[in-house]
């Protein structure tokens, strides 16, 4: 046994070692590179991914989730590339990192950002979190209710899907008030305060306005906060920008 998993560890060394590399030639040569070059090293990437998917972890699945999360980041985070080509990568980053650890609570958030809204596949992200939901519960780990929260908002937001986006709101609910967490109940009065709202008026803009100020106080990227204030503006709100980093936000008028 100690020789497999000293085995499986060497084989992973070898990937990441392999792998780092990789992104760090595709970002060094973003600026100077051919199309066709950067796709084809993004197409090696791809190909090490799923390796890393199908690959035995004999025990060091959090340490592939977290290794191939810090690699997303820089995939993510290079935007001379991202600009020339797209953000298509970004699901089989998760699909590893949340088949390793669907526990990893703070990865949901870049995949709704990552997947659902810049790689245009909220179907994909959705399906990504549905699976990692079947692992999480109430109290463990703590907090786990608001995955409920950013899948309603992908449901409303890119699927339109209002029916949905209720019933996971509903739920957070559920979840928060069973969490025993200290804000459980007041995010679980939040959450079925949005999910009447939308039994009541699910073609509401101001549904959309609440959802976008949740993408937006809650962005882990400048280009996801510009995306939602873009999103507030478009629909007759405002977003003002505070010494403090914080934003002023100023709701459209009632449908």
């Amino acid at each position: 046994m100690g020789l497999a998993v000293l085995g499986v560890a060497g084989c992973l060394g070898a990937i990441a070692l392999l792998q780092v590399p990789q992104l760090r030639q595709i970002q060094t040569r973003s600026q100077t590179a051919s199309l066709q070059e950067i796709q084809r090293d993004l197409e090696s990437e791809r190909v090490r991914l799923n390796v890393l998917e199908q690959a035995p972890s004999l025990g060091f699945d959090n340490l592939i989730a977290s290794w191939t999360f810090l690699n997303f980041l820089q995939y993510f985070g290079d935007e001379p590339v991202r600009s020339r080509t797209d953000y298509t990568l970004s699901p089989e980053y998760f699909d590893v990192i949340l088949r390793r650890d669907p526990r990893f609570l703070s990865a949901y958030t870049f995949l709704s950002t990552s997947t659902a809204m810049y790689a245009g596949d909220p179907q994909r992200a959705i399906a990504l979190t549905n699976e990692g939901l079947k692992h999480l519960s109430p109290t463990l780990p703590p907090d786990s209710h608001y995955i409920w929260r950013t899948k309603a908002i992908d449901e409303l937001l890119f699927l339109g899907d209002a029916a949905a986006a209720r019933q996971s709101f509903e739920t957070a609910a559920d979840w928060a008030e069973a969490s025993g967490q200290p804000e459980g109940q007041s995010v679980a009065s939040l959450s079925r305060q949005t999910a009447t709202f939308l039994a009541n008026n699910p073609d509401s803009s101001y549904a959309q306005f609440a959802a976008w100020m949740m993408v937006l106080t809650n962005a882990p990227d400048r280009r996801t906060r510009s995306t939602a204030a873009d999103r507030i503006k478009a629909l007759g709100g405002d977003v003002v920008p505070q010494p403090d980093g914080t934003f002023q936000i100023k709701p459209p008028p009632s449908d």
